[in-house]
């Protein structure tokens, strides 16, 4: 199972200040570890959302509205992509996590990642998940 692990902005990761050398460090270690565990798949930190944009979707338009936004508690500062055996799994790994966001209260949110055998009852010819398929082995043999 895939599970998508989004730790939540708060006001301080909102202003762009950089983890201090020692977060670093603890969350370096941290996924040294879950490196050596097979359970990292992918892991990135995010800048404020001042550098980002929505795209708002009605019918046939669509708005862009630029950042930064004001609702923090709904914004995300990083995420990883692991693969473990169950959501207790990855509940347990994250409770393992140092603390990202030092000197305020802050949240980890954990959501399970779609597979491709999930859409199988939308797609009884399996059709679209060979295309699926195709789709994925093209964007694989892109990155080597």
């Amino acid at each position: 199972m895939r599970f998508m692990i989004l730790i939540k902005a708060t006001k301080d990761s909102e202003t762009g200040a950089l983890p201090s050398t020692e977060l670093l460090t603890e969350m370096g270690k941290y996924n040294e570890e879950l490196v050596k565990a097979g359970i990292l798949l992918a892991g990135e930190g995010l800048h404020p959302s001042a550098k980002g944009a929505r795209v708002k979707f009605s019918g046939g338009k669509r708005t862009v509205v630029d950042g930064p936004f004001a609702e923090t508690k709904e914004l995300i500062a990083g995420f990883w992509l692991w693969q473990v055996k169950s959501k207790e799994e990855a509940i347990e790994w994250v409770k393992r996590c140092p603390d990202p966001m030092p000197g305020t209260e802050s949240e980890i949110e954990i959501r399970q990642v779609f597979e491709a055998e999930d859409f199988a009852p939308s797609d009884p010819t399996g059709e679209l998940m060979e295309k699926e398929n195709q789709l994925r082995e093209l964007t694989e043999s892109k990155r080597r």
